[in-house]
């Protein structure tokens, strides 16, 4: 399945029990579609101007009851996804350009920005719960570990970062990778954190030890890892600004198969649908498309069982070290738009939902 956008797409997100899928626009149009189970069509159910600038990110929120954009333009906007209303808008959410959004639990969600500041937002309470200067550049991506209440992040500063959601500190961050990171998993059972780089390098961290990596998978460059999801414990699917999606196995790390070739532009975003019957992608092509992954999970079944984790021969020790480095400013590429963190004073966003 597949649709044309008519503007390249920055963020793509499933509803999380419902056939619909999200896709932010560099013109600040909000996309969503309807699709259904026979592989048929997709159907565009609501578009308008969300946001003045382009809309760099999108997540459903609140169990699927609203959608939430982040924007250049420093705002993040609810929509009702029944009515297709404005619930709620927070102008100055961040003093920089909008980058990320990550569903954290049911009644928290986190943003980040272009000058590597995070905030996480109740919407219990209404209000901005707490923040991070977690980097020096745009936050690209982030990943929630719920078990031990961490959110991992990446950035074009080159550093990983693992940020206390207890505590509301940058626990630790690690040394500067060579290039921009673009995005995070977290595999082997909670042992190893995978970012994606824009060399086309997948940087491996052990957990408890992310000053530096413990291995690194170089077959994807020179093409840069643009995103990454995780198919399961020991196989993720990435895509890459060749236009290819390719499932990786990691310990032992090896390309296992090609899924698909979206097109010869960069894949700009994956997503799962909800069942995980669906694999959406996004690319600088202006199309939407939904790859059928039924034929990949049942091979999932069968390939890379009963592993012993032999070949990882570091630590599981959880513990994590507590000295952030002072850092030197990252270089900002990413992808059609100019990328820019701070605080905001803000703190009624969530006060309608």
């Amino acid at each position: 399945m597949e649709a044309s956008l008519g503007e390249i797409p920055f963020g793509i997100d499933f509803h999380p029990s419902n056939q619909l899928v999200a896709v932010s626009l560099i013109t600040g149009d909000l996309h969503l579609y309807r699709y259904n189970a026979d592989n048929s069509s997709l159907q565009r159910c609501l578009d308008f101007r969300a946001h003045a600038e382009s809309c760099r990110t999108v997540r459903f929120i609140n169990g699927g009851q609203a959608v939430a954009t982040g924007s250049k333009d420093c705002s993040i906007l609810a929509t009702d996804v029944e009515t297709g209303s404005i619930i709620a808008r927070l102008e100055n959410a961040h003093e920089n350009a909008i980058n990320s959004l990550i569903n954290l639990t049911e009644s928290t969600v986190a943003s980040g920005d272009d000058e590597g500041c995070i905030k996480v937002w109740d919407t219990r309470q209404r209000s901005c719960a707490g923040s991070f200067n977690a980097h020096e550049d745009f936050v690209s991506d982030m990943n929630f570990v719920p078990d031990s209440m961490k959110l991992l992040t990446t950035s074009g500063d080159g550093t990983l970062s693992v940020c206390n959601l207890r505590t509301y500190k940058v626990q630790t961050r690690s040394e500067f990778s060579e290039d921009e990171l673009s995005s995070v998993v977290v595999m082997k059972n909670g042992r190893k954190v995978i970012c994606g780089s824009q060399s086309g390098t997948l940087l491996l961290y052990s957990w408890g030890f992310f000053k530096d990596c413990s291995d690194r998978f170089v077959d994807l460059s020179p093409n840069s890892v643009e995103a990454v999801l995780k198919l399961d414990e020991d196989r993720l699917i990435t895509g890459t600004e060749n236009g290819l999606i390719s499932l990786v196995g990691i310990l032992p790390n090896r390309i296992i198969q090609p899924i698909a070739e979206h097109s010869e532009y960069p894949v700009e975003g994956l997503a799962f649908s909800h069942d995980r019957r669906f694999l959406g992608s996004i690319s600088h092509d202006q199309m939407l498309k939904l790859w059928d992954l039924n034929d990949i999970l049942q091979e999932s079944e069968n390939t890379v069982k009963g592993r012993d984790g032999s070949s990882d021969s570091d630590s599981d020790e959880m513990d994590v070290d507590d000295n952030p480095p002072r850092s030197k400013k990252g270089t900002k590429t990413k992808n059609a738009a100019n990328k820019g963190a701070g605080f905001s004073g803000s703190n009624n966003f969530f006060a309608d939902l």
